[in-house]
């Protein structure tokens, strides 16, 4: 017997059972400029950052720099012959607060590609792994092998002032956002495709070189997703945990490389990036319990209900701070109305969508039944042929440097100091509230 977990579990249940009855009925009460219910809820909505890449609204979405996401369809520069933004575009008008010309596009791509060497010893250490390791283990682990490189590892060791820490945290994030198509696709490759690696081809955009190192699908299609997905999933403002703990880690001063191995640590989570991998999984555990990939709407409100009814919640749906659809579900979902006709996954997700709603917003406590991102984005890769979902969230992790280590050029341009928010102890709070109590 282990002595030790049964007598944490003797304190922690009780604990457990007075925090609960403790915010129910003192949840509103301040303790400084948040609410007990804030202080125990995972700080939600309290505003404590600056994050100058993005702005997340409730009801209107996610904006980069000003721009809504169907302003960005719009206005950022593509590649000849598609419709879909290059992600590049996206970058620069994140970290200077323009929309750059084609040309000016034209040589981020230029020079992301001459950026883009992988050390040997990244490969190395990928392949003395198994390759039933994780996508999000291997990635995380390769990001963090190359901080061999870091020019602000380097310079800060030499004595780099502070008013050069936001030139080495530059070149360390455009020589680590230059590198992560080709570990990603080494990593789905080794993992996926028995190791036959696929070489980049740097007259490509730096998202149809990624979609063609994939391998697989080389239709002009894949790579018109690719530039989407690469940009609508680039930033969510400074609050979501693989920005903040990106944010977070940076604030000490680590390089770009710690950083961002730290971030995608925390999207690997499943309330967080992993979500895309769920949301596919649990269509496939629906179509094949219902034994069919044509479900009725009758069909998919009945697995709903059980679903909500075993405890679970409904993967993709839902979100920490919107009150509406998520604009980059819309986005996929207008995706695959001009590019995908007669998928039954994508079509399931529309139906989902038409059915999962009503039945959230009848259960009168959910305040967003709407989807989210990763709603949608799995059915468009399966339609594509990368079916398999453990490696979504790589996918996620490539265009999430492109919004976080924006953000982190700019951190250190502006001086942000060392991240050190307060806590107490639930003792403190039980304290605070029997004070208030006395002095009215």
């Amino acid at each position: 017997m282990d002595i030790l977990k049964k007598k944490f579990e003797e304190k922690a249940a009780p604990l457990a059972a007075e925090i609960k009855a403790l915010v129910k009925e003192h949840g509103e009460m301040q303790i400084d400029n948040a609410t007990i219910s804030q202080i125990y809820g995972g700080m939600r909505d309290i505003t404590s950052m600056v994050w100058e890449t993005s702005l997340l609204d409730a009801q209107e979405g996610i904006s980069f720099r000003g721009y809504s996401i169907p302003q960005l369809r719009e206005a950022l520069p593509k590649a000849e012959g598609s419709k879909e933004p290059l992600p590049e575009g996206l970058f620069w008008l994140m970290l200077v607060g323009e929309i750059p010309t084609s040309e000016e596009v034209a040589w981020l791509t230029a020079e992301w590609a001459r950026r883009s060497t992988v050390p040997a010893h990244a490969y190395a250490m990928l392949d003395s792994m198994p390759t039933s390791t994780h996508p999000m283990t291997q990635f995380s682990m390769a990001v963090l092998s190359m901080q061999t490189d870091s020019i602000f590892a380097r310079r800060y060791a030499e004595g780099m002032p502070k008013a050069a820490y936001w030139d080495a945290f530059y070149e360390d994030s455009m020589n680590l956002i230059a590198r992560l198509p080709k570990i990603a696709a080494y990593i789905y490759r080794r993992s996926f495709a028995a190791g036959q690696h696929i070489a980049s081809d740097d007259n490509l955009d730096w998202g149809a070189n990624f979609a063609q190192m994939l391998g697989v699908n080389d239709s002009a299609d894949f790579s018109n997703l690719m530039r989407l997905y690469l940009t609508i999933h680039a930033d969510h403002e400074g609050g979501n945990a693989s920005a903040h703990t990106t944010h977070l880690v940076g604030s000490t001063l680590s390089d770009p490389y710690y950083s961002f191995s730290g971030g995608l640590n925390a999207l690997a989570g499943p309330l967080h990036g992993l979500a895309n991998q769920e949301v596919i999984k649990w269509i496939f555990e629906m179509t094949e319990k219902l034994g069919t990939t044509r479900p009725t709407d009758a069909q998919v409100e009945q697995y709903v209900k059980d679903t909500l009814t075993s405890g679970k919640v409904v993967p993709g749906y839902g979100h920490a701070v919107l009150r509406k659809p998520d604009p980059r579900f819309t986005a996929q979902a207008e995706f695959a109305k001009e590019y995908i006709q007669g998928n039954d996954i994508v079509d399931i997700v529309t139906q989902i969508f038409r059915v999962v709603p009503p039945i959230l917003q009848s259960l009168g406590k959910i305040k967003n039944p709407w989807p989210n991102v990763d709603a949608h984005s799995g059915a468009l890769l399966i339609h594509f042929g990368m079916k398999d979902y453990s490696f979504y969230t790589v996918l996620f992790g490539v265009s999430r440097a492109l919004g976080v280590l924006a953000a982190g050029v700019w951190s250190r341009y502006l001086g942000f100091p060392l991240e050190r928010p307060k806590s107490v102890t639930t003792e403190f709070v039980k304290n605070f509230i029997a004070q208030q109590k006395a002095t009215v």
